[in-house]
């Protein structure tokens, strides 16, 4: 249910959460929002970054496609995740000045059911009753459902958001996130929105680099760039049918794993060493990104996520782009480019608590606009008149 319309104000500050397919932690979001006529204004009142401690990280990989797991797995990890949402989330109303209206959690995406290119259901784990009972206000979770009741691909989500900031009449423009997943949004003029799930972004580097290095991430790609490129990987790597397949689609770690990788390696036959996997692997996320774009023949791309803090990739982007289209951040917008999927969520929470839909139907291919989003409420609306506690029910026949 939504919260109690009578807690609408002119303005909203919403916490908004985020934990994207790399699993390293939570980016944490405050802002205020308000409506002037049909603009809203988006005010930011500061992000955090909570990173996931190594031994919740290596539960979740755990648990992740390929590997095989048990309810009491899931059950555990996600009360774990709940707890860490619920600080996360009480970080969040610190930022927004010790008050909030809701938080939007959309949890840790653990599985995302696609059978012949179509979504059959999506799983996120983080208890959002947990995250309710330590902030004391409404929760709005699940937000990918809905759109796949609908018959979308439950993402991507933050096209809404996209399709808000940046304004199509200076031409075709792209809004790029680079987690775990590159997504893609295109605004262009006379256009229906489009946005869709490109391929890796650090998924198989991180993959990579936990294989080889024995560490999370390649940190500024500086391993990456001490590497060359090895042709033949990256062809094996460029067939992967996905990327032929045409929008709308999706994707995650069910696919792009380390599973995945080792059997591109085992394939060639052939050693190839660390730095060499790194640079090959930066290459496929920047070729796949940039054919995209040229796809769409953008002029700009506005890009966010963890991996524009890889100077290796950001460089390489840049370079292809080179002459076709131009490369910045959503910082320049006034965006902070590492909490950028947060401050979507919260717009989410936004549009879900005045009932609006927050999915692109021209994104997910759903057959209607769906309203995002299961409410946990913290309690009963102080505003809504409460009868007295029943004592006996009596049926009436």
């Amino acid at each position: 249910m939504l919260p109690d319309p009578l807690r609408r104000g002119p303005s909203l500050r919403i916490v908004g959460l985020m934990s994207g397919t790399s699993y390293d932690g939570v980016d944490v979001v405050a802002a205020e929002f308000t409506a002037d006529g049909d603009t809203l204004r988006l005010r930011p009142l500061g992000h955090r970054e909570l990173a996931y401690p190594d031994d919740l990280r290596a539960e979740i990989s755990a648990l992740l496609p390929p590997a095989a797991t048990t309810i009491e797995a899931v059950c555990r990890l996600d009360n774990r995740l709940g707890e860490v949402f619920a600080e996360a989330a009480a970080a969040g109303v610190e930022l927004a000045g010790g008050a909030a209206d809701a938080v939007v959690s959309p949890g840790q995406t653990v599985f995302h059911w696609v059978e012949a290119g179509r979504v059959r259901g999506t799983l996120q784990l983080g208890a959002p009753a947990r995250v309710a009972a330590r902030v004391g206000v409404p929760v709005l979770h699940d937000l990918r459902s809905a759109d796949v009741a609908a018959g979308g691909q439950g993402a991507p989500l933050v096209p809404a958001f996209d399709a808000l900031l940046l304004d199509p009449a200076a031409g075709p423009r792209a809004a790029l996130n680079l987690g775990g997943i590159a997504n893609l949004t295109v605004v262009a003029p006379g256009a229906p929105v489009l946005g869709y799930d490109v391929g890796p972004a650090n998924a198989l580097l991180d993959a990579a680099a936990r294989r080889f290095l024995d560490r999370p991430c390649d940190v500024d790609g500086a391993r990456a760039a001490a590497g060359r490129v090895h042709e033949a990987l990256l062809a094996r790597l460029l067939a992967e049918p996905y990327y032929a397949a045409p929008p709308p689609k999706s994707t995650g770690k069910e696919l792009f794993h380390g599973g995945y990788l080792d059997a591109a390696l085992a394939a060639l036959g052939e050693p190839v060493a660390a730095d060499d996997v790194l640079a090959t692997l930066t290459e496929l996320t920047a070729r796949t990104v940039a054919d995209a774009c040229d796809r769409h023949r953008v002029t700009e791309v506005v890009a966010a996520g963890g991996g524009v803090r890889n100077p290796t990739l950001r460089a390489r982007l840049a370079a292809l782009g080179e002459g076709r289209w131009r490369l910045r951040t959503t910082d320049e917008l006034g965006v902070p480019a590492q909490a950028k999927e947060a401050y979507a969520f919260a717009l989410l929470g936004w549009l879900s608590w005045h009932g609006l839909p927050g999915a692109v139907p021209s994104v997910t291919g759903a057959s209607r606009a769906a309203v995002l989003g299961s409410w946990t409420p913290a309690g009963p609306s102080a505003a809504a008149p409460r009868p007295p506690a029943p004592r006996r029910l009596v049926v009436d026949a």
